[in-house]
């Protein structure tokens, strides 16, 4: 599957701090969720489905993976 981000609407993460650990999203894109280091903006970009994508934030606020 080819994703066009050309015109992607990026948007830094709630789950972003201060201290290095930032990320990127771009909403908008059915199906998917595109992130990529907000550091690095013209770098690679991860591509998880969304329903991944979806279980994974619910795993980290729950604390599944502790203090991260």
């Amino acid at each position: 599957m080819e994703l066009d981000l050309v015109d992607a609407r990026w948007r830094k993460s709630t789950y972003s701090n201060g201290q290095g650990g930032c990320i990127d999203v771009a909403d908008g894109c059915p199906g998917v969720m595109p992130v990529r280091d907000s550091k690095d903006p013209k770098g690679p970009v991860l591509v998880f489905p969304l329903e991944e994508w979806v279980s994974f934030v619910a795993a980290v606020r729950s604390g599944e993976f502790g203090d991260i």
